[in-house]
């Protein structure tokens, strides 16, 4: 725990929202006290002991709690786990090439949006992308609203493009796929063909891509099955629980 929390302390920026929060909690302290102005490194300093008493306490377990999952899946198969600070606490490969890009990236602690962008940047997914491969990312949370938001910045991050493809679902989604060694945005696709094909199974689905998946759905239902999804809607509570965007 100290290894992480020292890690933490590392990455966390002395955002100005905090800086405040310190300020007014060293006020109420103090009653109203006020010092001489002191060094910026007073203020970063004073900033890291309220981290320590917060994730010292209750806090450190709220800090390495995850609220919400983002998988991406193209060839690398990976997932990020997110806390209630929008802090990536962990990362998860569900392929060799997934294993190997979450060892590579130093995503750990970082904003949800700055460690999806440096792994969609990553020379690896960028090949391939100009392959003509299908980028799928999945959202899994369970508060609608910050599910809506998540999907905005993760579609910010991601860009635009007939092979990108991102949906959101539920949380409940994410632990039946980690239960089975799927990520998300495959054990999606993984039930749209199951459920057209009930002899396909998950070992099968392991060793495929999300766009293999998809072309095995066209196949069999004799219609398109683009990166945007297999048919159109919104809102958490349709097929699987999923939003489609």
């Amino acid at each position: 725990m100290n290894d992480r929390l020292h890690q933490a302390f590392a990455a966390v920026e002395a955002e100005q929202e905090l800086k405040e929060k310190t300020r007014q909690a060293i006020a109420r302290r103090t009653k109203g006290y006020k010092a001489k102005p002191r060094s910026a490194g007073w203020a970063v300093a004073a900033v890291c002991s309220l981290l320590l008493l917060v994730l010292g306490g209750a806090g450190g377990k709220l800090f390495f709690t995850p609220v919400s999952a983002i998988s991406v899946d193209i060839n690398p198969s990976l997932e990020l786990n997110v806390n209630c600070f929008d802090r990536v606490i962990s990362v998860e490969g569900y392929n060799e090439d997934g294993q190997a890009l979450a060892q590579e990236l130093n995503l750990v602690f970082a904003k949800y949006p700055q460690a999806l962008s440096a792994l969609v940047s990553h020379e690896l997914v960028q090949a391939c992308l100009k392959d003509g491969k299908d980028l799928s990312v999945y959202v899994a949370c369970d508060d609608p609203q910050r599910g809506r938001e998540m999907l905005g910045q993760v579609k910010a991050c991601v860009g635009k493009g007939r092979n990108v493809n991102c949906h959101a679902g539920n949380l409940a989604q994410s632990h039946s796929a980690h239960s089975v060694g799927l990520s998300c945005g495959k054990y999606h696709a993984f039930l749209e063909l199951q459920g057209l094909d009930a002899t396909f199974t998950v070992e099968e689905a392991r060793e495929m891509t999300v766009r293999e998946i998809l072309q095995r759905i066209e196949e069999i239902s004799g219609k398109p099955a683009t990166a945007n999804g297999h048919g159109h809607g919104k809102g958490h509570g349709g097929k699987h629980g999923m939003q489609r965007e």
